[in-house]
C-alpha cells in the first residue's frame, strides 16, 4: 500500500462550517429572541458571563485570556450522550483520540506519538493537578476519575502551559469543572445499559446549606461484556483464526467527594477499573486471557481568601496514588506460553500557593509557588511460575516552580499578557519558560490575539527506566532521555457579533525539540529516544450558532502540517479533521415523557493517517442522541445514544508495540440511559 496514493474523505462538514461562519458574520440581535432562550444558550456564547480561570490561574473573559480557549458544557454532555472526558475533548478544534483497547489516546494538532501516554496535557480536575508520577498520564477513558455526570464545565487551553503550569502542559492544559451540591440538590440514580453487555449505575447526592456549606459525594458502578476482534496478523488456526472472542471486557467502580465552606475546599476521588486486553500487545500470546488492573486516588484540601480588598491568597494540598498492573501469557525461549506481571506503584504529594494582585491600575498580577514530591515512582516485573523477578526499579524525585504573570490593560481595547516560569527538577535540571500575548479587540464583535510561548516536558520513569527482556527483544531503558522543548507562534481571530454565535480562526506554527518518541531498534529492542526536531504548520476554523426555536449547530474544521526532523511525516498524523456538532428540538413531541425531545447529532471525519507500515483509510463517524428538551430539577430524565450509528469499519495506528499496523475501533454500540432526581 502505498501511503501516497490515500485521499482525504471529502467532508460534508466543511461545507457547514462555511454556511454558519456566513451565518454568524450576520448581526442577530439579542432582543430577536425571548429572554428566556438565554438559559438555553451554551455557556460559552455568552461572552460577557463567560469566565475561564484555567489559562492564567486567575477568573478572565474567553475573549481576554491569553489563548483559543474552548469551553463544553454540561449540556453538551447530556445532549450528546458522552460517556468519557475523550469522547467530549474529540470534538473539539485540532484534538482526535486514538484507542488500542485498553486506553485511549489525545492527539493535537498533529501530534499523537505511539507509547505516549497522553503525557503532553496537563489534567485537572477542579484545578488539582492528577497527572500520575510513573506514566505522567492524564487519563481521558474508561479509567479516568471524571464521571461525565459530575461535569459543569470543561475548559481547554491549546498552546504551551509551561510559564503558569510547567511540565506536561506542551500541547494544553484541561480543566474539568464538577458541579457542586448546590447544583445536584439532593438524591440522584442512574442507571445505564447497552450493546455489548454493558451495564453502568451511579449514585449522587448534592447539599447545600444556607451558612454556605456545599457537599457532593457520588458513586458508580460499570461492566461491559464486549465483542470479539480480529487480527489479519493472526490469522491462522491456532490463534483462532485471528478472532479474539470474550476478551474485551472490562469492570469499573469509582466514588467522588466534593465540600466547600466558606474559603476552605476539599475534594477526592477515586477509580478502579479492570480491562481485557484482546490484542496481543507487547508480545502477548494472542487470544489469550491477558488483562490491566489500574486504580487511581486523590484527594485535595484548599483554603482561598481575601487578605486585602486587592491581594487574594489561595493554597492547595494535593496528594494522588496512581497503581498499574497488566497480566498476561508471553512465549518463553521454547515458544511455550509464561504468565508474566507487570505494574508500577505511583504516589506523590504536592504543595501550591499563590496571591493575585489587583491593587495597581491597570494591572493584574499572580504569583506563586509550587513544589511536588514524586515519593513512589516505581517499576517491577516478574515471571510467575517458576517465579523470576525481571524488574525491580525504585525511585523517588522532585521538582519546583516559581510563577509570575501580568494581565496588562495597555488602553480600553488592549490588553497584554506576560508571564514567566523557572522551574527545576531532580531529572532534567533547571529551565525558563515565558508566555506572551498580545490582545485586541477591534472592534465590538472582533478580537485578535498574537500568542507566543514555549513548554517542556520532562522524560517520565517509564520512558527513562524501564527495561524488561532485554535478551528477548522487549523493551531498553535509556536513563540519558532529556526533557522535549517546544516552542509556538499563534494567531487567532475571534468574532461574536451577538450573544448567540461565534466565529474564530487560528493559525499556528510549532517546533519541537528532542521530541521523546518510542522507537524500534535494529535489535528489536523498543526503546525511547530523543528524535530530531518536528514542526507542525495549521488553520483551525470553528463557528457556533443558536437559532430561533432553540437549534444549535456546532462545527470546525482543522488543516494540520506535521513533518519530522528529516521531513517525513509522522505515524497518526491526520492532515485534515472535520467536526459537527448538532441539537434540535423535534416537532410534534410535546407530548413526549418529559416534554419535547430533542436530537443531538455529532458526527467526526478524520483523513488518513500513516501507520509503521503503511496507513489507515479516512473515515466519517456519526453518534445520535435523544433527550428530553429539558432536564427536571426532579423527576424522571433519560437518554438513548446511539455511536458510531452507521456502523463505519475504521482503525487507529497501533505503533511498533503492536503485530497490528492499526486496531479495529468499535462498531455500532447503543445505550439506554434512565436517572431520577428525588
Amino acid at each position: 500500500m502505498n501511503p501516497s496514493d490515500r485521499r482525504a474523505p471529502r467532508f460534508s462538514c466543511v461545507t457547514l462550517f462555511v454556511m454558519l461562519a456566513l451565518q454568524a458574520g450576520r448581526s442577530h440581535a439579542a432582543a430577536a429572541a425571548p429572554p428566556e432562550e438565554l438559559s438555553t444558550l451554551p455557556l460559552e456564547s455568552l461572552m460577557e458571563v463567560t469566565m475561564v480561570t484555567s489559562a492564567s490561574r486567575f477568573a478572565q473573559r474567553v475573549s481576554e485570556a491569553p489563548s483559543a480557549v474552548a469551553v463544553l458544557t454540561s449540556q453538551d454532555v447530556r445532549e450528546h450522550g458522552w460517556r468519557t472526558l475523550g469522547a467530549a475533548l474529540a470534538t473539539l478544534p485540532g484534538l482526535y483520540v486514538s484507542s488500542d483497547r485498553n486506553y485511549d489516546y489525545l492527539g493535537a494538532r498533529g501530534f499523537l506519538r505511539p507509547g505516549d501516554y497522553d503525557s503532553r496535557f496537563l489534567l485537572l480536575i477542579d484545578g488539582v493537578r492528577v497527572n500520575d508520577s510513573v506514566y505522567d498520564q492524564a487519563s481521558i477513558g474508561e479509567d479516568s476519575l471524571v464521571d461525565m455526570d459530575l461535569v459543569e464545565r470543561i475548559e481547554y487551553v491549546p498552546g504551551p502551559g509551561a510559564a503558569v503550569y510547567g511540565s506536561n502542559a506542551l500541547f494544553g492544559v484541561i480543566n474539568v469543572i464538577t458541579k457542586s451540591g448546590s447544583a445536584m440538590a439532593g438524591a440522584q440514580g442512574t442507571l445505564a445499559a447497552g450493546g455489548k453487555g454493558e451495564r453502568r449505575g451511579r449514585a449522587s447526592y448534592g447539599y447545600h446549606s444556607q451558612d454556605g456549606t456545599d457537599v457532593l459525594f457520588s458513586v458508580k458502578a460499570g461492566t461491559r461484556r464486549g465483542g470479539a476482534l480480529y487480527a489479519a496478523e493472526f490469522d491462522t488456526p491456532d490463534q483462532n483464526n485471528g478472532l479474539a472472542e470474550g476478551l474485551d471486557y472490562q469492570r469499573m467502580r469509582g466514588a467522588f467527594i466534593k465540600a466547600g465552606r466558606g474559603g476552605w475546599g476539599f475534594s477526592a476521588g477515586h477509580v478502579t477499573r479492570v480491562k481485557g486486553v484482546p490484542t496481543g500487545s507487547f508480545g502477548a500470546v494472542y487470544n489469550t486471557p491477558n488483562y490491566t488492573r489500574d486504580a487511581q486516588s486523590f484527594a485535595s484540601l484548599s483554603y482561598s481568601a481575601a487578605a486585602t480588598d486587592t491581594v487574594a491568597v489561595s493554597t492547595r494540598l494535593n496528594w494522588g496514588r496512581a497503581d498499574y498492573l497488566g497480566v498476561g501469557s508471553y512465549p518463553d525461549d521454547q515458544g511455550l506460553p509464561r504468565v508474566n506481571v507487570d505494574g508500577d506503584h505511583a504516589a506523590w504529594y504536592s504543595l501550591d500557593a499563590s496571591a493575585t494582585l489587583t491593587g495597581i491600575a491597570g494591572h493584574k498580577l499572580v504569583a506563586g509557588l509550587d513544589l511536588q514530591r514524586n515519593a513512589r515512582r516505581d517499576q517491577f516485573s516478574f515471571d510467575l511460575d517458576p517465579h523470576q523477578s525481571l524488574l525491580d526499579d525504585r525511585r523517588a524525585d522532585h521538582r519546583l516552580g516559581a510563577y509570575a504573570e501580568d494581565e496588562m490593560r495597555l488602553a480600553p481595547t488592549v490588553i497584554v499578557n506576560a508571564g514567566l516560569r523557572f522551574d527545576r527538577d531532580s531529572i532534567t535540571g533547571s529551565r525558563f519558560n515565558p508566555r506572551t500575548a498580545l490582545i485586541w479587540q477591534a472592534t465590538p464583535a472582533d478580537t485578535l490575539k498574537l500568542l507566543y510561548g514555549t513548554a517542556y516536558r520532562s522524560p517520565n520513569a517509564y520512558e527513562l527506566y524501564y527495561a524488561v527482556g532485554v535478551s528477548e527483544g522487549g523493551q531498553a531503558a535509556n536513563p540519558r532521555l532529556r526533557a522535549e522543548e517546544i516552542s509556538t507562534h499563534e494567531l487567532v481571530w475571534e468574532r461574536r457579533p451577538d450573544a448567540y454565535s461565534k466565529l474564530s480562526v487560528a493559525v499556528f506554527h510549532y517546533r519541537i525539540g528532542g521530541l521523546i518518541t518510542e522507537t524500534l531498534r535494529d535489535d528489536g529492542l523498543l526503546m525511547f529516544d530523543n528524535t530530531e526536531r518536528a514542526s507542525a504548520n495549521g488553520v483551525e476554523l470553528a463557528a457556533e450558532r443558536q437559532f430561533a426555536g432553540g437549534t444549535r449547530l456546532r462545527a470546525n474544521y482543522a488543516w494540520q502540517h506535521v513533518r519530522d526532523g528529516d521531513g517525513a511525516r509522522p505515524v497518526n498524523s491526520p492532515r485534515h479533521l472535520a467536526k459537527l456538532n448538532a441539537t434540535w428540538p423535534l416537532p410534534g413531541t410535546a407530548a413526549a415523557p418529559g416534554g419535547p425531545l430533542r436530537l443531538g447529532v455529532e458526527g467526526q471525519c478524520v483523513s488518513h493517517r500513516l501507520t509503521e507500515n503503511a496507513a489507515t483509510a479516512g473515515y466519517c463517524a456519526w453518534n445520535l442522541t435523544l433527550v428530553p428538551a429539558r432536564k427536571r430539577a426532579g423527576g424522571v430524565d433519560w437518554s438513548v445514544s446511539f455511536y458510531n450509528a452507521a456502523n463505519r469499519r475504521y482503525a487507529d495506528p497501533a505503533g511498533p508495540a503492536f503485530v497490528q499496523e492499526a486496531i479495529a475501533r468499535e462498531g455500532r454500540t447503543f445505550t439506554a440511559k434512565i436517572g431520577y432526581a428525588f
